[in-house]
């Protein structure tokens, strides 16, 4: 026992542990080792069963570098493109390089506008997005917002005062739209 004056007792010794525990030292012997081929160097040891792997079925045109043959033999499916946004990225795989500073920034631009999309998408939806608790703007108020930022050394805090802009910004030109519009429609009636 730590901490006491009696001496600890001696550790089991290997049969006493196999004896107690069912399956102890399963891997003491090299050969039972699951690792042992990686153990050993062999060049023609890959334990790959196939000489090129099965490829995923393509189920529409999905997007791939110009400097690649082909697409990769797996691929992700959960974000297919879509709207402007997917218009934005099928271009700038097909036109540019990936070493290309043109590519990127066309991907970023097409992720603005999907951001842009979804928001615009959540508006004609029946439960549109809602800013106050999906932004986390109340947990500023609740959970010491300010406070945590003073005297910690943060890197970030230099865009605090920006950050509100960036968040409600859209929010507030798209309330003023969508004012506008209904007045302009009020007004013809």
């Amino acid at each position: 026992m730590a901490y006491t004056p009696e001496k600890p007792k001696a550790a089991e010794s290997s049969d006493q542990l196999r004896a107690r525990i069912p399956g102890w030292g399963a891997d003491l012997d090299p050969r039972d080792r699951p690792a042992v081929p990686r153990e050993r160097f062999d060049p023609n040891l890959s334990g790959a069963r196939w000489e090129f792997p099965e490829r995923q079925p393509e189920k529409w045109p999905r997007e791939r570098s110009i400097e690649h043959k082909f697409l990769t033999p797996v691929f992700g499916t959960s974000c297919p493109p879509k709207g402007l946004s997917g218009v934005i990225r099928r271009y700038a795989y097909r036109r540019y390089s990936e070493g290309r500073a043109a590519h990127w920034l066309l991907l970023l631009a097409a992720d603005r506008v999907d951001t842009a999309e979804s928001t615009l998408r959540s508006f004609v939806s029946l439960r549109p997005d809602n800013p106050v608790t999906q932004t986390g703007v109340l947990s500023e108020i609740s959970h010491h917002g300010l406070a945590s930022r003073r005297g910690h050394g943060r890197a970030d805090v230099r865009h605090h005062a920006l950050d509100p802009v960036i968040v409600a910004a859209p929010w507030v030109l798209g309330g003023w739209v969508a004012y506008r519009l209904a007045r302009r429609v009020a007004g013809r009636r």
